[in-house]
């Protein structure tokens, strides 16, 4: 048997990705296409990070919200990268990591389908060594997807870095030190919450413990 790689494993969308406008969009878009309110803004935001369906009940009854998720997939796929780019210095970090012998890997909320779609189009997969959505088993904050990601590449969780409480409750039940970063959905009071082991703006301190 192989002895297990060091592993960091990241989250995607408010993480890796700028992508929060997007998804923003491609929501309220479904919501008023299907003659619903329309949300403030923050109201979305605070929910990105956690599964459609879930999202969708905050502004309509469960009756509706297959729906709505359904046409949302159908709508995001086609505009998932409008305006999502990656955040500045990321590809250059994870080319740094994987020179230092880092397997790297992500675990998302999204669909493993979706996720591998939108990495291919950033041209963001090289740069990766496995993507796991969360398919048909416990979503972020259980540490399931991550289990999936490490398994996948036989290898050895050391960080779980995001964006989100969820993130970062996730890396800590599946034993992986955290890494909260304050660019993307969560602002540092409520990531602070959590006591992530480490609490930075961008990602560039990674660097530094990940030796």
């Amino acid at each position: 048997m192989k002895t297990p790689v060091k592993t960091i494993v990241f989250d995607l969308d408010g993480t890796l990705v700028d992508s929060l406008p997007d998804i923003i969009a491609s929501f309220l878009y479904v919501l008023e296409a299907e003659g619903f309110p329309r949300p403030e803004v923050a109201a979305v935001r605070a929910l990105v990070g956690r599964p459609l369906d879930e999202m969708f009940a905050s502004f309509a009854e469960a009756p509706y919200l297959p729906a709505l998720v359904a046409r949302y997939r159908e709508h995001y796929s086609r505009h998932f990268v409008d305006t999502s780019r990656l955040y500045p210095g990321v590809a250059e970090l994870l080319g740094e990591l994987r020179r230092r012998g880092y397997l790297l890997v992500v675990a998302t909320t999204k669909r493993s389908k979706m996720a591998r779609s939108f990495v291919s189009a950033l041209r963001l997969m090289p740069l990766l060594d496995h993507v796991q959505g969360t398919d048909d088993f416990p979503h972020k904050p259980a540490p399931d997807v991550i289990h999936h990601a490490l398994a996948a590449v036989n290898g050895e969780g050391t960080w779980m870095v995001g964006d989100t409480s969820g993130d970062i409750l996730a890396g800590r039940a599946a034993g992986l030190a955290t890494y909260a970063v304050t660019w993307g959905t969560e602002d540092a009071a409520t990531l602070r919450g959590v006591k992530p082991d480490a609490l930075e703006p961008t990602l560039e301190d990674l660097l530094r413990l990940a030796v």
